[in-house]
């Protein structure tokens, strides 16, 4: 199997990875040191990160990774952890010969990638259709705000699929390994963002969208919001980088770069320097002008005002390691987000600027998404958490005015079927009376391609749905005349539609192959249409303009 990547991605690992290194008794010629790079770029650095220090993966330095040994390294990389390693080799992803490769590279030392600045953005920077040349209004006669935006992730593009008729309306280039989408205030413009640090905005108006303005901001990137505090609708959006760790504020309708901030920082505990303080995930306030930043490896949260972007009021919160991705609670006064080092969630209170309280979060390494809100019927409103490393469901109550007792502590805990985590994201609607849960991590079949289903009233699992054999079967696939064993990993990312009746999930699978999107009834849990097609490859995230809009999780 080959990897390609983007461009930009090619030229952040050519500038560092173009010489043969040595340690000990393991040595890669030039050629294996390119392709080792660019595999552990796409695969491993969001875990593990550039540098291989560590975050939510554990550090793969030499010190460790030399003791372990290459079968040992192997073995893990192929077959993936209960923790929530992904299975690289058995998910047909790497191949058992790409496996030893990462498992010798793993053991060298580390070597950092290269800066980016401000004249490299610009010299990227595409302004393809000028505000003044777009629709004043919407040109089509499609239910525009229920339109999905689906990431198609290792093939570098964005789906954009009509969420009443489950038509295909557009296939949209991105950044490669496009992580997520996100959507201007008016709804009108869904921004995406790659790992290669590309982000792209899609103008919706258009009777068939296409990519308005482009711009790549960094060499490795995941996160990217707006500004949606009233008087600042669309006007700007921001990106968050992985490398080099820093904040980018753009022009919301061109891309154009305002401002460049460094996150590179002191740890909030130890008042270690790091320069690989990644930027994990950016919510937008909708009340005032101020997005709220998370810096992974300090465990600083940044409340980030965008009123005057070229000198940016910042007021940094002390909080915990290492912050990842989380959400609003129901009022959008409170942001949670996993701290998933420490196995807490940090409540921000954005109204007042502080921390308001740091929970232990009831499992191991918690992954929230942006977690799931109901307002139950003992504990009132509550915000929900998963976790990659055990099969831990949290509830944490939200209400500190009307449900005191509850507010700020894990009020319940459910496990969900089987050993192992591998929780990706839960998500649920107002409209419904469940939270759907995903497995996609957890290194068992059965517990992997099967969907969760959780009551809100009793808060515990009452169902499992098996997703059809058909689409998680493993098939074998010709690549350069060799026979490859493709493994889908199972279902993946779920959203809601707009009146949330029906809820979208990705067969994760490989790009080799076609997949699908399977869309079920929210309240009968039957399968109601599988969205197929020779364009659905690596279908991950899924984002719906309206929910998306209104942070409705």
């Amino acid at each position: 199997m080959k990897l390609k990547i983007g461009m930009s991605a090619v030229l952040a690992v050519s500038a560092f990875a173009s010489v043969a290194l040595a340690g000990g008794d393991i040595y890669l010629g030039s050629d294996e040191m390119k392709k080792a790079t660019q595999i552990y770029f796409d695969r491993c650095a969001g875990c593990h990160g550039m540098l291989r220090k560590g975050a939510l993966g554990p550090n793969l330095l030499p010190k460790k990774t030399k003791a372990m040994g290459t079968e040992t390294l192997e073995y893990i990389i192929y077959n993936g952890t209960p923790g929530g390693m992904p299975d690289w080799g058995a998910s047909g992803e790497l191949t058992k010969a790409e496996t030893k490769l990462m498992a010798k590279f793993i053991q060298l030392p580390p070597v950092s990638p290269p800066e980016k600045s401000m004249a490299d953005m610009k010299k990227s920077w595409k302004l393809l259709v000028p505000p003044e040349k777009r629709p004043t209004k919407p040109e089509t006669t499609r239910n525009w705000e229920n339109y999905f935006g689906i990431v198609l992730r290792d093939v570098g593009k964005v789906a954009i699929v009509d969420g009443d008729t489950k038509e295909l309306v557009s296939i949209v280039p991105s950044g490669f390994a496009t992580h997520i989408l996100r959507t201007s205030k008016s709804g009108r413009y869904m921004y995406a963002i790659g790992r290669d640090g590309k982000a792209s905005v899609i103008d919706l108006w258009m009777k068939k969208p296409q990519n308005v303005a482009e711009i790549r901001t960094c060499n490795d990137a995941r996160s990217i919001d707006t500004s949606k505090a009233k008087g600042y609708e669309d006007e700007y959006a921001v990106v968050g980088c992985y490398w080099p760790p820093s904040i980018v504020t753009l022009k919301g309708d061109t891309l154009e770069p305002i401002q460049i901030v460094s996150t590179a920082s002191y740890t909030y505990d130890t008042g270690e320097f790091t320069r690989e303080a990644r930027v994990a995930s950016i919510v937008a306030n909708h009340h005032k002008p101020e997005w709220v930043i998370n810096v992974k490896e300090t465990g600083q949260v940044w409340l980030y005002n965008y009123a005057d972007p070229r000198n940016p009021d910042i007021h940094m919160l002390m909080a915990e390691r290492y912050l990842h991705d989380g959400g609003w609670d129901l009022t959008k006064r409170y942001f949670l987000v996993a701290a998933n080092a420490r196995n807490k969630v940090v409540a921000v209170d954005t109204k007042e600027g502080e921390v308001a309280a740091i929970i232990p979060s009831g499992g191991t390494k918690p992954h929230p998404g942006r977690g799931a809100n109901i307002n139950h019927p003992k504990y009132g409103p509550l915000w929900a958490t998963g976790h990659i490393g055990s099969n831990d469901i949290s509830f944490i109550g939200t209400d500190p005015t009307y449900h005191p007792q509850y507010a700020w502590r894990v009020v319940k805990k459910i496990s969900l079927p089987g050993d192992g985590g591998g929780n990706l994201f839960i998500k649920t609607h107002p409209a419904c009376k469940y939270i759907i849960a995903d497995r996609p991590v957890n290194p068992d079949r059965k517990l992997q391609t099967q969907l969760y289903v959780i009551d809100k009233n009793k808060l515990e699992v009452v169902k499992t749905i098996k997703i059809p054999k058909k689409y998680v079967k493993e098939r074998t696939v010709k690549v350069n005349g060799k026979k490859i064993k493709v493994k889908p990993r199972g279902p993946v990312h779920i959203e809601f539609n707009k009146d949330g009746d029906e809820f979208w999930v990705s067969v994760w699978g490989n790009k080799l192959l076609p997949s699908a999107i399977l869309v079920y009834d929210s309240d009968s849990l039957k399968l109601k249409k599988a969205i197929t097609g020779d364009w659905v490859r690596t279908p991950t995230g899924k984002f719906n303009v309206f929910n998306t809009k209104y942070d409705i999780y």
